[in-house]
């Protein structure tokens, strides 16, 4: 009995890592998604910020 609790605490340890490197993962892929989008926009704000200088 002892040994199958240690067992079950030793799952619910090993899970936490995991859900942790779960989390870095998709904070990875959010950074690489954010990155990418404001460079594919980046000529658009340029653009943007230039013509309300202009107006200015």
């Amino acid at each position: 009995m002892i040994e199958y609790l240690n067992e079950t605490v030793d799952a619910l340890e090993n899970e936490a890592g995991q859900t942790m490197a779960e989390y870095a993962v998709v904070l990875g892929v959010i950074t690489i998604a954010v990155v990418v989008t404001l460079g594919l926009l980046s000529t658009a704000i340029k653009n943007t910020l230039n013509n309300v200088i202009a107006s200015l």
